[in-house]
């Protein structure tokens, strides 16, 4: 597998992080202890610019880069590059005053007012003229300084607006949505229910808190365009960038699973992602190791964005963050612990926010390299120069990628119409949780587990796991019945195929689209049950799942039961089946239950596709990095117990022995990157 280098010039994993010199320009003896205390931490990279507009351009006109120029040529002579912002995020009051119609308008048509960050629509023609320009300036000025690693456009990008200007931009995306045919669209979203025809385009609305949320082919549409309309707005500062400076590679900062925004869409105009990554560590609800689990989910999700190709961790704190409910400290030994697990699942980076706490504002208390303290003997401080010291013994596995022989099928819009689908229940319905849940149990195996869309190619994948696919994009049939033909392992589950791209249930049963055929069921019935009601999957070997919140009563065709129902109405029904097609199998999963439950029948899976399961100690972290050198094996252990797991042969790059295979002993909050020797199989 060969090697994706992004920054050859760094030779090895960025560190650094979020820098704001221009809050302390007064103070030139901070900038220039900024300078020895990066160094002194193993820093080689800092982000600037992210929220910088009113520096660059304190009034309309007049460009201001004498300060960041300064900055960065000081850090270039000290072997530290830079990571570009452009500054949409955060734009300035002169702006707001000249121009409302740039700020959001929210869901109830009220536009806001100046403040906040994020603040902006989407479809201003006059926001987009004014990013271009500043964009320009940066370029021009700086596209070809030799410090410049990469461009950061704009940060944390999401949301929606709901303003005129995007309300009509709205129906152009549905004239070309519907082939400028309306009949078309009334068709696609049944709005003959309720008398709900449109006789022209005009007449659509987007779904206002106060208007029609009643047609859910409208509501998920209306998320696809704030998509596309975000990412529209985004390759405008792109072009403007690439214009100028075509040799620098562009990102933009992710935030885990979001919510209103279709990462994957966005991820194609850039050439590498990067994210944010705040976890609640040591929460009352959970053990850290779970916590860190669902971290290791996600940086799954982003990885998977850009596949064969590292991703940056680009915020991450080194102590504390700011906004929670709870803002508690990082425990010692939990940040180099945390930053290796970005590594081992495919980060080429670790970088924070922020470098130096700022004295004022809305951040004031979230985490820093350097706090309101201002030296380098902290215990964070200590910290990040650990991570610092690790990232150099460990350079050598930058530009490897991890290796996945299983997928989990993840689509926003799946989730989007899950979501406004008026089936099951409003409160149980927890399809990032179910998705997140099935990951986790691939993870305590030591299995790499991709997150993929449903339509992706699975082609290089032996397992995949489909929860929930309510609606089936155009193509996704046909592209699972193909995996399995072809020899894949398919788990579906309840819910599956229910309504088409536009909404529209499937007629002839469910799951639709051909997939009744693949599976050998059809799906009869959803009974949704309460908190308190529970049912129980019996297997002929004894063994039994517990059933709560969904059972589907499923006809059965050529499949074969492997677990039937042991109560109520659909007592003896099949609610766990297998029919084989092709060189593959495909298995159903017709209830809820819990993933640990299931784990038999993923090991079973695992086992009949040839992925090794690796047995971990409950609470141990298993990741491989591989690239045409070598084969990096990360083990990370989140107890506060000495753990021992199985390790190929090879060289503990930490400490420089080598290891003759069979076990590893790990020490409490403990870690090791093994090089292995050859194939590096146990």
């Amino acid at each position: 597998m060969e090697k994706k280098i992004l920054f050859p010039q760094v030779g090895g994993f960025l560190h650094g992080g979020d820098y704001n010199p221009e809050q302390w320009l007064d103070r030139r003896d901070v900038l220039e202890e900024d300078v020895r205390l990066m160094k002194l931490a193993g820093v080689n990279c800092a982000t600037l610019g992210v929220f910088s507009w009113a520096s660059y351009e304190p009034s309309e006109g007049e460009f201001r880069f004498g300060w960041l120029e300064e900055v960065m040529d000081r850090l270039y002579a000290e072997g530290i590059y830079t990571i570009l912002a452009t500054p949409s995020a955060a734009k300035p009051a002169w702006l707001d005053r000249a121009w409302p119609e740039v700020m959001v308008t929210g869901a109830d048509g009220t536009r806001r007012r100046h403040g906040e960050r994020g603040n902006f629509c989407f479809s201003s023609p006059k926001y987009r003229e004014k990013v271009q320009s500043v964009d320009r300036k940066l370029a021009e000025r700086f596209g070809s300084h030799p410090g410049l690693l990469l461009w950061h456009v704009s940060n944390e990008v999401g949301g929606e607006c709901f303003c005129p200007l995007c309300a009509e931009r709205f129906r152009g995306h549905l004239r070309r949505r519907f082939d400028n045919d309306i009949e078309k669209l009334n068709r696609a979203w049944w709005t003959p229910f309720w008398g709900h025809c449109y006789n022209d385009f005009s007449q659509v609305d987007p779904p206002y808190s106060n208007g029609e949320n009643s047609i859910p082919g409208l509501v998920v549409e209306w998320k696809r365009f704030s998509t596309w309309n975000l990412t529209d707005f985004l390759k405008t500062e792109i072009r403007a960038l690439r214009e100028a400076a075509p040799q620098i590679p562009v990102t933009t900062n992710f935030m885990a699973f979001s919510q209103k925004l279709d990462y994957r869409e966005v991820a194609r105009e850039l050439s590498l992602v990067s994210w944010d990554s705040y976890p609640s560590f040591h929460n009352d609800r959970e053990a850290l190791y779970d916590t860190m689990a669902g971290t290791a989910f996600h940086h799954g999700l982003i990885r998977s964005l850009k596949p064969g190709i590292p991703y940056l961790l680009m915020e991450c704190t080194p102590s504390v963050v700011h906004g929670m409910d709870y803002n508690k400290q990082k425990r010692p030994g939990i940040h180099q612990l945390a930053s290796l697990q970005a590594i081992a699942c495919g980060s080429d980076s670790v970088m924070y926010f922020q470098w130096r706490k700022n004295r004022g504002g809305c951040e004031q208390h979230h985490g820093a390299v350097v706090d309101h303290l201002g030296t380098g003997d902290t215990r964070v401080f200590r910290e990040v120069s650990g991570v610092g010291e690790m990232l150099g013994r460990i350079r050598e596995a930058a530009g490897t990628v991890p290796e996945a022989k299983a997928a989990l099928l993840v689509d926003w819009d799946n989730r989007w119409s899950l979501q406004t689908g008026q089936l099951g229940s409003r409160h149980t319905k927890n399809y990032v949780e179910t998705c997140m849940a099935l990951w986790k149990e691939f993870f305590r195996r030591g299995v790499e587990m991709d997150i993929v869309s449903s339509e992706a190619s699975l082609s290089g994948y032996r397992v995949a796991v489909a929860p929930m696919m309510y609606m089936l994009r155009p193509g996704t049939a046909a592209n699972l019945k193909r995996f399995v033909e072809e020899g894949g392992l398919l788990l579906a589950t309840y819910m599956t195929g229910y309504v088409d791209q536009n909404q529209l249930c499937y007629m002839g049963g469910f799951p639709g689209d051909g997939l009744s055929e693949l599976f050998g069921v059809v799906s009869e019935e959803l009974d949704t049950l309460y908190p308190s009601d529970r049912n129980r999957i019996r297997f002929s070997d004894g063994e039994e799942w517990e059933v709560y919140d969904y059972a589907e009563i499923l006809r059965v065709g050529d499949a074969q039961a492997l677990g039937v129902y042991a109560e109520d109405y659909y007592q003896g029904g099949a609610a766990v089946t297998c029919r084989a097609s092709g060189k593959g199998k495909a298995y159903y999963v017709a209830a809820r239950t819990s993933p640990e439950q299931m784990g038999t029948l993923f090991e079973r899976m695992l086992g009949e596709a040839g992925v090794p399961v690796k047995r971990l100690p409950e609470g141990v972290e298993y990741h491989r990095r591989r690239g045409e050198e070598g084969i990096y094996d990360f083990y990370l252990n989140w107890t506060a117990q000495a753990q021992t797991v199985p390790c190929a042969e090879g060289t503990d790059l930490f400490t420089g022995l080598h290891t003759e295979g069979g076990a590893l002993k790990l020490e409490p909050l403990g870690a090791a990157v093994i090089l292995a020797d050859a194939q590096g199989n146990v």
